[in-house]
């Protein structure tokens, strides 16, 4: 027989079922934790094989938790995914919150040592990782204007006179407009701000049309933004095009504002920072059955140092962490940490019931393709991003974050809505994993992706900036692939371009969450 390990992987001792590693080809025989198993079908890599006899209606088990049922008779050496596998009831787990004290385990060695990057010192003790001019469309209606300024300062000529600015962004979006002037304009508001006071924006200029309901002279005042000091003296912080009269002298006006801000942004050089002004955000996409084992766990590990270090990350993604919530409301460290999750957990299961559908609906079409089979399974191998470390704050959509540690953030499940949140949030790098192959860019954050198996590695491998499938391979393990990613996020905050910067990817994920009807 061939021992299990060498063609699957089994995350826990209690689990009903093995991640294969490579593809196992029906017949095969393993020498599995209760007995021999003799796979009864092929089973894909990241996909799942039964290790023992389940009766309809029996939990599974991966991680040591529960991921669904049963939906018919599983045997030994089956192939389990959507054929015979539901999401089912959640048993009732406990969510008491017991946050240990001081590092988190496996992050400790080598803390003792001061670690710094190589930043842009900002005003009120932050700092940035880029060097942006940012250019913000309060509405839809504004959108092709703000992008006209910004493709003024394309080519050679900026980064020959300019070359600590890293360029000119536009920030456009189809909001702004025919839209609840309450909860919806607020979060669209905290988005714009967000941007507007990112560490990584050295000069910002908005654009807006003069009738929308999100007005810009409302917002910087409801978000406490100054109009006259982020841009510089005696430049304008709002243009209006009907106030300006029209498109052409609303372009010529915010290109002559622009060119006011490039020496004041490029008077800023990168500086020595503590690790403390790093906030980084994590997110997963085009996940597969891999990603759980392999990773994501190594995020955890880089996120564990880096908050062991005194800097903080922050999870998100709500409706996947849906099924293992427990599992971050026991590291909260207060009561109202833990509530505060689990708010949120129960906002998302009304509103999906709003809208006629349930959380676990998701995983995608990907996902499933590439091993995983209900939201629980998903979320469990997800959450893996936060590592050990307790839970110190949990955030709205786009709130400043501002406690240290490690923190989590409510945002949907869909990436550029999800990033977009972070860093509006203040995030100023940035890691992705992904299993299927996501191509994501994240301006003004640089964004690391990881991939999560050695085959996406090589195949997408001017996409991926690290690969984690060599834990798979048994070459490196969770812990050394963790140890590199948190040096390969600090090379990025340096000024190391990631592989999504080089393509030139980030300028069209700007996707703020629209709540409520469009009017």
């Amino acid at each position: 027989m061939n021992p299990l390990h060498q063609f699957a992987t089994l995350l826990a001792p209690e689990d009903s079922v093995a991640v294969a590693r490579k593809p196992i080809a029906a017949g095969t025989e393993l020498d599995g934790p209760s007995g021999r198993v003799i796979a009864r079908a092929p089973i894909p890599p990241g996909h799942k094989l039964a290790l023992r006899d389940l009766p309809a209606g029996a939990p599974v088990l991966k991680y040591g938790e529960y991921i669904g049922t049963a939906s018919r008779p599983i045997a030994a050496g089956d192939h389990v995914h959507s054929h015979n596998l539901a999401a089912g009831e959640i048993p009732p787990r406990s969510q008491e919150h017991a946050a240990t004290e001081g590092r988190p385990a496996g992050a400790a060695e080598g803390v003792g040592t001061e670690r710094r990057f190589q930043g842009f010192s900002r005003a009120k003790g932050r700092a940035g990782t880029r060097n942006y001019i940012a250019v913000i469309s309060s509405v839809n209606c504004s959108a092709s204007v703000s992008r006209y300024v910004a493709e003024a300062f394309r080519g050679e000529a900026l980064r020959r006179d300019f070359p600590t600015v890293d360029g000119v962004l536009a920030f456009t979006h189809k909001g702004g407009c025919a839209m609840d002037p309450g909860e919806p304009t607020q979060v669209l508001q905290r988005v714009l701000a967000g941007i507007a006071r990112h560490p990584n924006i050295g000069g910002w200029l908005m654009i807006g049309l003069g009738c929308e309901v999100n007005q810009a002279s409302a917002l910087l005042s409801s978000q406490g933004l100054d109009r006259a000091g982020s841009c510089g003296e005696g430049t304008p912080a709002v243009l209006n095009i009907q106030q300006a009269g029209g498109v052409r002298r609303t372009v010529e006006a915010g290109i002559a504002a622009v060119r006011r801000l490039l020496p004041v942004a490029a008077a800023h050089r990168r500086t020595p920072q503590p690790l403390s002004q790093l906030a980084l955000a994590m997110n997963c996409g085009g996940s597969d059955g891999h990603s759980g084992c392999t990773a994501n766990p190594a995020l955890g590990v880089a996120s564990d140092l880096l908050v062991a270090h005194g800097g903080t990350s922050v999870l998100a993604e709500t409706p996947e962490i849906y099924g293992a919530e427990h599992l971050l409301a026991r590291r909260a460290v207060s009561p109202a940490v833990r509530d505060r999750l689990l708010a949120q957990v129960r906002w998302w299961e009304d509103h999906v019931r709003l809208h006629g559908t349930t959380i676990d609906n998701n995983p995608s079409f990907g996902n499933r393709q590439g091993g995983l089979t209900t939201i629980y399974e998903k979320s469990l191998g997800a959450i893996a991003k936060g590592g050990r470390a307790p839970l110190q704050a949990v955030y709205g959509y786009a709130e400043p974050v501002t406690a240290q540690g490690f923190c989590f953030m409510d945002t949907p499940g869909y990436d550029p809505v999800s990033m977009t949140g972070l860093v509006a949030g203040g995030c100023n790098v940035a890691v992705f994993t992904t299993g299927r192959g996501s191509v994501y860019g994240c301006k003004p954050t640089p964004c690391l992706k990881v991939a999560s198996n050695t085959p996406l590695y090589l195949h997408q491998q001017e996409d991926m900036d690290q690969n984690a499938g060599s834990i798979l391979e048994g070459t490196a393990t969770v812990e050394s692939v963790g140890r590199e990613l948190f040096e390969k996020i600090l090379a990025a905050a340096s000024g190391e371009p990631t592989r999504s910067e080089l393509a030139g990817l980030g300028d069209e994920e700007f996707a703020p969450w629209a709540l409520g009807p469009t009017l």
